[in-house]
């Protein structure tokens, strides 16, 4: 299996924006390279947002794409926010059916074998010109590759490591959005964890440096308890964490299991201290390429400390074993959740 992200599927969908037409025809057409001028705004000044969700084969032979809905509103919210020209929801919904539809051969028919079709959709401000506005032309492009998750090839619980100077996201700023321009910043703080021995580095707010906000690129959950009604509990959305359709969706089912879903703010001095006491007995990430991945040992600055017993605990893998039944249709799921692929489109079909 070829590293996340690259080994792509032969097919992918386009479509323009125009000051005048508005967003044309979605065209399905085979995996290629797309040409842009070198004075592209995009390349220029960062307007470019995307979006990540993913296909599976359903218990019964089918193929469904998960929550398909809340990632075509969360990627208009992103394209609002960068001044991008929203993509109509039934738009997005026609293009991942046209993707999935052409590519759906690609994934095994065995529902249980781990893997999925991750599509990535794109939108990026394609203007000419060195004028520092919002671009008046844009493209968008739907892409996917089949794999494993993002941390398949660790299979013991994460080392963290708490960033101590670097932050993801301010107040006012693009945390809560997809934003292309949010991730490479990442990028040295994370070779810092990778420095201390550790696989991902934890955010911090940016004004009191206090409070545990994100996980790399996801979103991060501690349980505290164990037994039949633990807590499950996450930071509280407030503008600098993006709204994770898998942390949704896991506030979602933790009812089912019994368990207390709560949003609440946890500093970095308390998940030390409640860890030591063993109040909190599981820490875990979650998002759409890593699903549920567990934590096991944490370092900041100069301190290092076990969540629970360092491996895998019961919540995460109940937590993490339901979302994967959800998704594959082994359990029902919420109305609307799994959106079912109709049969194969002509190619170049219009939305």
């Amino acid at each position: 299996m070829a590293e996340f992200g690259e080994s792509f599927t032969a097919h992918m969908v386009t479509s323009e924006w125009t000051v005048d037409g508005g967003w044309g025809p979605l065209e399905l057409g085979p995996h290629a390279p797309v040409s842009v001028p070198p004075s592209m705004v995009g390349l220029h000044y960062g307007q470019v947002v995307f979006e990540g969700l993913k296909v599976y084969r359903q218990a019964d032979g089918s193929v469904g794409i998960f929550r398909a809905q809340a990632h075509a509103a969360r990627l208009a919210d992103s394209a609002r926010r960068l001044v991008i020209p929203p993509l109509p929801e039934p738009m997005f919904l026609k293009a991942v059916d046209l993707l999935t539809a052409a590519n759906q051969d690609s994934l095994p028919r065995d529902a249980g074998s781990g893997l999925s079709l991750y599509l990535r959709p794109l939108l990026f401000a394609s203007d000419s010109s060195l004028a520092l506005r919002p671009a008046r032309s844009y493209k968008f492009v739907l892409i996917a590759f089949v794999t494993e998750g993002f941390f398949a090839d660790e299979p013991d619980p994460l080392p963290v490591w708490v960033s101590p100077v670097h932050t993801r996201a301010a107040p006012g700023g693009t945390g809560n959005v997809k934003f292309a321009g949010n991730y490479a910043p990442t990028y040295w703080a994370q070779e810092e964890a990778r420095m201390a021995g550790c696989r991902q580095v934890v955010w911090l707010d940016a004004i009191e440096r206090r409070w545990v906000e994100e996980l790399g690129g996801m979103n991060i959950f501690f349980v505290r308890g164990s037994g039949s009604t633990p807590q499950v509990v996450t930071p509280p959305l407030g503008g600098t964490l993006l709204p994770g359709v898998t942390r949704d969706t896991l506030l979602n089912l933790s009812g089912r299991l019994g368990y207390e879903p709560r949003e609440e703010r946890v500093s970095v001095s308390q998940w030390q201290e409640e860890c030591n006491e063993g109040t909190i007995t599981e820490t875990f990430a979650c998002g759409t390429a890593a699903a549920v991945t567990p934590v096991g040992t944490v370092r900041y600055r100069d301190v290092e400390w076990n969540v629970g017993t360092g491996m895998t605990g019961p919540v995460t893998a109940d937590l993490r074993q339901l979302l994967t039944n959800v998704q594959t249709g082994r359990v029902p799921s919420p109305e609307g959740w799994i959106r079912f692929v109709p049969a194969p489109t002509p190619r170049n079909a219009a939305s």
